[in-house]
């Protein structure tokens, strides 16, 4: 696993520099004091070398922890961050507060520190001859290079994705060139996305599959990590949104130069296909799946632990270690220790399937939005509110309603209370979920926050299910039939434990059952907020009332009034809203560096 050391003197010379101008704002180099060695020093010693690169991963953001400033889960529709402070960016951008100076969820500076970090890397480990004049040297020296380059096109496509057309700087920036001759404008959209895949495939051509030194080296770049990364990069650049958008048609550099090309191409479909079954080739990753006793899968618990078993065959992308007591002690109820401060949506929750694997609006789904059940079953207690009944494994280990049981049963069977009155409810308290339910999925059943124990695992950047999702989505545009469609969609449906979908529906239809399932499989995992707007869905999906249950009603679990549908929060989504803002500060600096449109 790697270390990630602070060292100041050199965290420092990781951190100068923003976009071009910033880097020719100041010298780090002119005073050194006596006990800190200089950046000519890391470069020729082994360690040092290595603990830069530890340091450029550190760039890399684990985007699930809300809390944190990540806005993804809670400003996508599936979730709401109960927090309405400071600190919170989903919250502001939900209901329309923020601008170019707001800097909400402001990414851009610190990708392009690290991507500064790791250009000079790039240039500079060649020089260490401490590590040239090990028998492997110059492998390591090709490694460690290949690293800092899929680096560096990972925080290039997170530019990509949030901002649109990027400064691409391919080499460090000396501090004394003129301010007139750093000036830099934006690539058009394409041409971000082959420079990003080049990198990506280069540094996968020298990367190894897996790591000699499993253990020392988790969460190091990989080819596969490379290819994953590529495929998801392609499959966003095939989406509407950037694929022949026409509202787009006026957005330009000041010289004219156009930056999203207007002809629609699906030819960009096929070329994320490819990348996608690429991965699936590598026959390196499977679906994880736990079983029962007696030999049967077990779907609730095959999808819970993809998650929580560090390093599992699904996980593709990880990071080593991430902040996972804050997202279990803000997921966990108040009598837990926790925050209850996350609340799926009531459409997140409506979009589950049933257990036969029907929608909730389907005919024949069994659905039932009344009353309370008899019996208690595989996954509910007797007494359950009807629309929490019978519905498809992923459900129950992703969403957490009121009358279910806290994952956590080291000390007793203990019932979740989201009403006004309830043990977990709002009456007295800022800590509640105003949607009257949290969310599950990724919270350790070991952990406790009452105790203060927390269970280290590494946070899953890209999984196998995703992949598989990419490469039938992107097959169903280029090649609609294709078998294969089918095939590696059912593969998903089937460790969920429900049926598969049955062959002979048209591209329209196929289209709306990937992106259902999406939305379930890959529920909270950050990229439900991505794909809204990759789609340009989003002004369907993401404005007007949103809604849950009514938290300010309710003396007990069978108080119907509680399990009302009520609107928590009337959200706000503009046009210009499919792309962030570069910061203001960033466009004052740079005279080339164009706004994106409507901002």
């Amino acid at each position: 696993m790697i270390r990630l050391i602070e060292y100041k003197y050199l965290f420092l010379t990781l951190l100068f520099g923003g976009v071009c101008i910033s880097a020719c704002q100041q010298d780090f180099f002119d005073q050194v004091p006596d006990d800190r060695i200089t950046i000519e020093e890391v470069f020729k010693r082994r360690y040092e070398s290595e603990q830069y690169l530890a340091n450029i991963y550190a760039n890399i953001r684990t985007e699930g922890n809300q809390a944190s400033g990540s806005p993804w889960v809670g400003a996508a529709d599936e979730a709401d961050m109960t927090y309405n402070w400071d600190g919170h960016a989903s919250h502001f951008m939900n209901i329309g507060m923020w601008d170019a100076n707001s800097n909400l969820a402001e990414f851009w500076s610190g990708y392009y520190r690290g991507i500064r970090s790791a250009t000079y890397f790039i240039e500079h480990i060649g020089e260490n001859e401490e590590i040239l004049r090990l028998p492997n040297g110059q492998q390591l020296i090709q490694q460690y290079a290949a690293e800092a380059r899929f680096l560096r096109a990972w925080f290039y496509f997170c530019i990509l994705r949030q901002y649109g057309p990027m400064v691409i700087v391919r080499d460090i920036i000396p501090p004394d060139i003129p301010m007139e001759e750093a000036q830099l404008e934006r690539s058009p959209y394409d041409e971000c996305v082959a420079y990003i895949a080049s990198e990506f495939d280069e540094a996968a051509s020298v990367l190894p599959l897996r790591h000699a030194n499993a253990a020392a080296d988790l969460g190091r770049a990989t080819s596969a990590m490379c290819l994953a990364a590529k495929a998801r990069l392609l499959l966003y650049a095939a989406s509407p949104l950037n694929n022949g958008n026409t509202d787009f048609a006026n957005f330009t550099n000041q010289d004219g130069t156009v930056l999203y090309n207007q002809s629609y191409d699906i030819e960009k479909w096929r070329l994320a296909a490819e990348a996608a079954k690429a991965v699936i080739d590598l026959n390196a990753f499977d679906l994880y799946r736990e079983y029962n006793a007696d030999g049967s899968l077990n779907p609730m618990l095959s999808y819970q632990n993809a998650f929580i078993v560090p390093f599992n065959v699904e996980q593709i992308f990880m990071r080593p270690d991430w902040n996972y007591g804050e997202w279990d002690v803000m997921n966990t109820p108040r009598f837990a220790g926790g925050w209850s401060a996350m609340g799926a949506t009531q459409q997140q929750v409506d979009a589950y399937f049933m257990a036969n694997g029907k929608s909730i609006d389907e005919a024949g789904s069994g659905y039932v939005e009344s009353g309370f059940s008899d019996e208690a079953d595989a996954y509910t207690l007797a007494g359950t509110y009807n629309m929490f009944v019978n519905r498809e494994p992923r459900f129950y280990a992703s969403i957490v309603y009121s009358g279910s049981l806290w994952i956590n049963r080291e000390e007793g069977d203990r019932v979740i209370e989201m009403h006004r009155y309830g043990n977990n409810g709002m009456e007295g308290q800022y800590n509640y979920s105003k949607t009257g339910y949290m969310v599950r999925k990724f919270v350790h059943p070991n952990a406790n926050p009452r105790i203060g124990r927390e269970v280290r695992r590494p946070y899953v950047m890209i999984r196998l299910g995703e992949v598989y999702l990419n490469y039938v989505e992107a097959l169903n545009e280029y090649d609609p039939g294709n078998p294969d469609i089918l095939r590696y969609l059912n593969l998903i449906r089937e460790r969920a434990g429900i049926p598969g979908i049955e062959p002979g529906l048209g591209q329209e239809v196929m289209r709306e059952k990937i992106r259902r399932e999406r939305r379930v499989e890959l529920a909270f995992e950050t990229l439900r907020y991505f794909d809204t707007r990759r789609w340009k869905i989003s002004m369907e999906t993401d404005r007007g009332p949103f809604y849950g249950l009514n938290v300010a009603a309710g003396n007990s679990l069978m108080d119907i009034e509680f399990y009302q549908r009520t609107a928590f929060e009337s959200r706000v989504f503009h046009p210009n809203y499919y792309l962030f803002p570069i910061p203001q500060s960033e466009i004052d600096r740079a005279r080339l560096l164009v706004q994106n449109p409507g901002w």
